[in-house]
């Protein structure tokens, strides 16, 4: 900027903001401090300023950014806000637009979080090999949470409704404030020696100071050393402890771990009643199958009984019998039709039809038929046969006539 030029305010706070939105140091800025003048505003903007023993800086939380916020902002609570700072151009000042806001212990207990759950990735504490099934029928469940407030209370009523006949066992344990993680892990090692069939252990929802025993080394020991089937129900969805990773299932809420332990009975029971209706569907089928089955052996039985047999053998031998009985009847019929038919043709062939039209029979002295005059000779005695008698002759002579040989007479 030269010094001669002449700037507008707006102009002088528009290349102020560009500085600052320049500098990367100032895109993501984390600040500890005091919240005083806290101000919610009907827009859903929240005003506040951060201050600490010698200086303070304005701050402002929009409404987007508040649906992150876990608590409500208080004057005096001592915060670590992770944001932006940027120049407001209208007023001229600069301001720090936070994006998140923590308690202030937070940050070192964050710090501690990461550092204990790689220690125990890498020791294979969240190995889904070390996972244990939950028993989907579970009658002895125990509990390690405080003898009072909402879970107990939650899990008692959940899992009453769900099977009034599972037995609980309860631990209680302090689950929040110093020591709580001790009493925690015996609660976890004594109830494994109970032989129950699983153990829920929780508590409600809280900040992360509340939530500390849960983030333990000593508490993550206990539940990974467990025989008993561990569910966590630490009451915070937004953010996963460390006994949600080393538990062998987590639950949101302690509610929710009930309905994970306790099996629903009337869900069970409907379950049985479909069963016995489909066995009683599947007996009735096979029944009915086994009946017409024992029905059509009994027919068969019948059909191959020997009297059966023998019957049926009499009635195909007795309509074998009709059957050669007509066929002979046919074959005689059909016989007796040739044989006529050939009578008549030998009929017409015999001698004494030509006889009777006027033809003779010669034969010779010892009745043998003379077919030829070189069979007799003059003064031999022959027969003349007719179709009504003989004549006896005597031979005059025989008189040759020309005929060819093989020709027919």
């Amino acid at each position: 900027m030269n010094r001669g030029n002449v700037f507008t305010v707006s102009a002088i706070n528009q290349y102020i903001k560009m500085m600052f939105q320049k500098d990367q140091a100032l895109a993501v800025v984390f600040v500890k401090g005091e919240i005083s003048n806290c101000k919610y505003h009907s827009s859903g903007h929240i005003y506040f300023t951060l201050k600490d023993a010698s200086s303070a800086i304005s701050c402002v939380m929009f409404a987007g950014d508040r649906r992150r916020l876990e608590f409500r902002l208080e004057d005096g609570q001592e915060v670590l806000i992770g944001g932006t700072i940027s120049v407001y151009e209208r007023d001229g000042r600069y301001q720090l637009y936070a994006k998140t806001v923590k308690h202030a212990g937070e940050g070192l207990l964050a710090e501690k979080y990461e550092k204990l759950k790689k220690k125990l990735e890498e020791k294979g504490y969240f190995s889904q090999e070390h996972k244990k099934q939950i028993p989907p029928y579970a009658k002895r469940v125990g509990i390690v949470t405080a003898k009072t407030g909402a879970a107990i209370q939650d899990i008692i009523n959940i899992a009453t409704r769900r099977n009034p006949y599972v037995q609980l066992i309860l631990y209680p344990a302090r689950v929040q404030g110093e020591g709580a993680c001790d009493t925690i892990a015996n609660g976890i090692r004594i109830l494994d020696e109970k032989n129950l069939d699983v153990i829920i252990v929780g508590r409600g929802g809280g900040s992360i100071e509340d939530l500390w025993a849960f983030n333990e080394e000593i508490t993550a020991e206990a539940i990974f050393h467990c025989k008993t089937p561990v569910i966590s129900a630490v009451g915070h969805e937004t953010d996963t402890t460390i006994a949600d990773y080393v538990a062998d299932l987590r639950a949101p809420t302690p509610s929710a771990a009930a309905e994970l332990a306790v099996y629903d009975v009337r869900l069970l029971l409907e379950q049985l009643e479909d069963y016995k209706g489909y066995l009683v569907r599947g007996m009735n089928d096979r029944i009915g199958m086994t009946r017409e089955r024992m029905a059509l052996l009994e027919r068969q039985i019948k059909f191959y009984h020997p009297s059966n047999q023998i019957l049926q053998t009499r009635q195909y031998l007795a309509e074998l019998s009709d059957r050669l009985s007509r066929q002979m009847q046919t074959m005689v019929q059909q016989k007796r039709h040739d044989l006529q038919i050939l009578s008549e043709r030998l009929d017409g062939m015999s001698p004494l039809k030509r006889l009777e039209s006027g033809y003779a029979y010669v034969e010779g002295e010892n009745e043998q038929r003379v077919d030829s005059i070189e069979k007799v000779k003059p003064e031999d005695t022959i027969q003349v046969v007719l179709w009504d008698g003989k004549i006896k002759a005597h031979v005059v002579a025989t008189e040759k006539n020309q005929v060819l040989k093989g020709e027919n007479r």
